[in-house]
This record gives structure tokens, C-alpha cells and sequence, in this order.
């Protein structure tokens, strides 16, 4: 079994459940156009913003561009012309308390935290990041946060992983993992880095890419059985007594 030293952990929906925040987020947004979101309406979100987001790792747009267009865009689809600046301000302020746990992500950090190097990678908006690391109470179990917005540079891209590496003392490839749910950014990321890759798929979906992981495990929990580690059941209790 491989000993790692250096664990990088994506954020959405890896650590945080990224799907809840946005869900209630768009569902006060529409409430201040005095809109009811629908399912089809929420479904047409989320094609345009994961549209938007692959472009942004392809280097294709930049970030500026994802999030303020997204809702301008959306609009524009059922008719109405809104101000995309504006609405991303107040989006983000909504999405901004959503900080809801992907289950046993507090169990495993609080454990792993004393046992490993442990590092956020994420692509997003800095201000946001951190606000729902911090109200999660994940903030301090981690050495160090690398939010794409404050790197200039974004997963799967090498230089973003470059910029990484060179703020990690001691770092070596051959011991650090990453930890993700996504393909495009997190494992390809980590295969162009040269490092090892756990895609975390909890729906088991089908991999239709080329983009093969070094593990897959459908449970953060599973972790363990790839650092080959005990699971400490008293490591929360510190953190909540």
C-alpha cells in the first residue's frame, strides 16, 4: 500500500454539499424577481452554469465571464433582461451561507488532520470559499486553502497545480493524492500533475472519459482503506466538546 504524506481535497461537493447551497441560493434569487423555480427553469441553470464552468477549465473564459453572464443568460432564455452583475452580486451572497457537510466530511478531515498534510484545491470565488470553509468549522483542519480566483490559474490547468506545489513545504509527488468528484478538474488535474488521483463518484456514475482514476470510492469513508489508516471514532469529539 502507498504511503501518502500530502492530501488535496476539492471542496464542492467533495467536502461541501455543494447542491444544497445552490438550490436554496436559487430558490431566494427567484423569489426577488418573483419567480417560482421550477424544476426545468433549475435544470436549465445548471446546464448553462457547468457549460460555463468547462469552458472556464478549458481556459476558454475566464472566471469573470461564468459568473456573470450565467444569470443574464438564463433570463434571456424565458424573456427577460436582468442585469447579470447584480444578480451574481446577490446570488452570492446567498450562496455564500450555504455551508452544508457532505456526510462523515467533518469525521474524516478532524481524523486525517493530525495524520496527514492536509490542503483545500478549489476553483471558485475566493470570498465565497472561504466564508463556507469557515462556517463549517473545516477552515482550520487544513494547512493551507488554494482557491483558484487567488492563484490566476484554475484545475485541471498544470500552472494551478504549480503554484501548489511550490507553497507546500517539503512537498513529493510521489505522497500527495488529491481527493475529488470531478473528472474535467480534479482527476485530469491531477494526472497532469504527475500525482496519484481519487475520484470520490457517490452516484456510481458511468466514466465515458478517457480520464482514468487511481482509485474510486463512493464514500468518503472509504479513504481509509486507501491510506491503509484506522479510523479514530474520538476524533470529532474534541472539535465539538
Amino acid at each position: 500500500m502507498k504511503k501518502y504524506q500530502t492530501l488535496l481535497f476539492d471542496v464542492d461537493d467533495t467536502l461541501l454539499d455543494f447542491g444544497a447551497a445552490e438550490n436554496l441560493a436559487l430558490r431566494l434569487l427567484f423569489e426577488d424577481q418573483n419567480i417560482h423555480l421550477t424544476p426545468e427553469i433549475e435544470a436549465q441553470y445548471k446546464k448553462i452554469n457547468q457549460g460555463l464552468w468547462k469552458s472556464f477549465e478549458k481556459g476558454i473564459i475566464d472566471r469573470d465571464t461564468v459568473v456573470n453572464t450565467r444569470h443574464s443568460r438564463l433570463f434571456k432564455e424565458y424573456g427577460r433582461e436582468v442585469d447579470g452583475v447584480l444578480m451574481e452580486k446577490n446570488y452570492r451572497s446567498y450562496l455564500e451561507e450555504g455551508h452544508q457537510l457532505v456526510n462523515g466530511a467533518f469525521e474524516l478531515i478532524a481524523d486525517l488532520q493530525n495524520k496527514y498534510d492536509l490542503y483545500i484545491v478549489t476553483n471558485g470565488v475566493s470570498k465565497t470559499q472561504y466564508k463556507r470553509l469557515r462556517d463549517s468549522g473545516l477552515f482550520p483542519l487544513f494547512k493551507d486553502i488554494f482557491v483558484s480566483e487567488d492563484t490566476g490559474f484554475q484545475k485541471p490547468m498544470k500552472e494551478y497545480f504549480d503554484y501548489v506545489f511550490s507553497r507546500i513545504p517539503n512537498f513529493s509527488m510521489e505522497k500527495a493524492l488529491i481527493i475529488g468528484d470531478s473528472l474535467s478538474a480534479d482527476i485530469k488535474g491531477g494526472q497532469q500533475a504527475a500525482i496519484d488521483t481519487c475520484w470520490l463518484n457517490p452516484k456510481l456514475e458511468t466514466n465515458e472519459t478517457k480520464i482514468v482514476p487511481t482509485y474510486q470510492i463512493q464514500k468518503l469513508e472509504e479513504l481509509y482503506r486507501i491510506l491503509n489508516v484506522e479510523k479514530e471514532s474520538t476524533a470529532v469529539s474534541q472539535y465539538c466538546s
